[in-house]
């Protein structure tokens, strides 16, 4: 996992998002621990209170859980809350572009175009080609 330390979001945030992404894409399963806070600080060379930071927004969301002594856990229904958070996040980004589009004064058709060409490259990039 890498942080972007150049990012508008902050770090926290991008730990939570990867955590989430991990469990949405079954990385981490429901009842897996999850990095402690310290290695997950020491592995990213940030500071252990904004993982914490980062722990805590997921426990709240109800995709993790600590088990004293033992550490933190993805909770029976991690994955349905991660994957719920990560469709949130898509549409709300995808809403932000079609807003773009119409500032622009873009037609539908142009946005629409847009949108393939962006799917077309993200997947080309996904496949390495």
């Amino acid at each position: 996992m890498g942080i972007d330390p150049n990012s508008p979001v902050p770090i926290y945030q991008q730990i939570g998002d990867y955590i989430r992404s991990a469990v949405a894409a079954g990385v981490y399963r429901p009842g897996e621990m999850i990095p402690s806070l310290r290695a997950m600080a020491l592995d990213l060379t940030v500071n252990p209170n904004t993982v914490q930071r980062a722990y805590e927004e997921l426990e709240r969301e109800g995709l993790i859980e600590a088990r004293k002594g033992l550490g933190m856990f993805v909770t029976r229904n991690g994955t349905t809350s991660a994957q719920t958070k990560s469709e949130q996040a898509v549409y709300s980004a995808f809403g932000q572009g079609i807003r773009a589009g119409h500032a622009a004064n873009m037609p539908a058709m142009h946005i629409r175009a847009t949108f393939g060409k962006a799917w077309k490259d993200v997947n080309t990039e996904r496949s390495g080609k």
